[in-house]
């Protein structure tokens, strides 16, 4: 064989090579991207990124479709996050993140959200429990394992009681208030919106989350999706940190954006902007206090075996 014939075939291999370990580096991505879309109890960072179709407009470069779904329970999303069907949970609270970790599901944390203690409550009718000592025996509505669970156990416990000294029954927030409004029940978990809108009807509220806990509203991302996409991962951050960014410096325009898609006066809109506690990233304080919410769901029966919170936060969540 002529040392001609050789070279290319050499030459070949080379080439052959280069282009099977080329193709091996090109990026793929999914194409669709879902995201939950959760407006309570006032996620104003998402309700404008929705609102200007922010995360639409980026994804759209790399060909990706953005798919909102509207889950407002955190259980719900850890469910649809282990089933694959959720990729983001745009706006989670720590308590599920932590109940779903505990139980073997894993959910990242990826970024704050916020830290409401006033956009939490539990509401009562006008000649309803006066005081949280006057809920023993009483029936009240919510979502369990939430952050508005927790906060109920919190208060009971606070006063000496505990939960088996209420019956609490599952409902999603809108039917806990209408159970509450029609006289079916003593009490009922609300957020945000729903409380101005009870106070209007005449209910009241007993005791929110301030003094018993630091309600943490978090984004949280399916451990897959953060393992195989991180640039996607990062790509809804950056657009939520733009939005946060915005938020600053067009507070009128963007509480009247929040107002309209929860449809409330402005005045109420501003109202529960102030009492969001909008944020963009965790600090060094969040993780001692998701400590001690794990400590107080295990004392609580919530959780069956402790977890510790650093293990499931990513290290962006912390921001740039």
């Amino acid at each position: 064989m002529g040392y001609s014939k050789i070279t290319g075939i050499i030459c070949f291999c080379f080439l052959s090579t280069a282009l099977v370990f080329g193709a091996g580096k090109k990026e793929t991505y999914p194409k669709v991207v879902n995201i939950s879309y959760v407006e309570s109890p006032f996620n104003l960072q998402i309700m404008v990124m929705k609102e200007k179709r922010l995360l639409e407009k980026a994804f759209a470069e790399k060909n990706i479709t953005v798919t909102w779904h509207n889950i407002n329970s955190g259980a719900d999303q850890t469910q649809a996050m282990a089933a694959g069907s959720l990729d983001i949970a745009s706006v989670i609270n720590s308590t599920s993140v932590i109940l779903a970790n505990a139980a073997g599901n894993r959910v990242e944390i990826a970024a704050a959200v916020s830290r409401p203690k006033q956009t939490f409550a539990l509401m009562t009718g006008p000649h309803g429990p006066q005081s949280v000592g006057e809920l023993k025996g009483k029936t009240i509505a919510g979502p369990k394992g939430t952050v508005l669970h927790q906060m109920l156990i919190a208060a009971l416990v606070a006063e000496g009681m505990g939960a088996a000294d209420v019956t609490l029954m599952q409902m999603g927030l809108p039917e806990s208030r209408t159970a509450l409004i029609s006289g079916q029940i003593d009490g009922a978990l609300q957020a945000a919106a729903l409380i101005i809108r009870d106070e209007e009807a005449g209910m009241k509220v007993l005791f929110t989350a301030d003094g018993y806990l630091t309600p943490l509203l978090l984004t949280a991302v399916r451990p897959e999706f953060a393992k195989k996409y991180p640039e996607l991962l990062q790509m809804y951050l950056d657009v939520q940190q733009q939005a946060y960014s915005w938020i600053l410096a067009n507070t009128t325009e963007a509480v009247a954006i929040g107002s309209k898609m929860q449809e409330i006066a402005e005045a109420d809109g501003l109202r529960l902007y102030q009492w969001s506690g909008m944020a963009a990233a965790l600090e060094p304080g969040d993780v001692p206090a998701l400590s001690a919410d794990v400590a107080f769901l295990l004392e609580q029966d919530m959780i069956t075996q402790s977890v510790n919170p650093e293990d499931f936060i990513l290290p962006i969540a912390y921001g740039k």
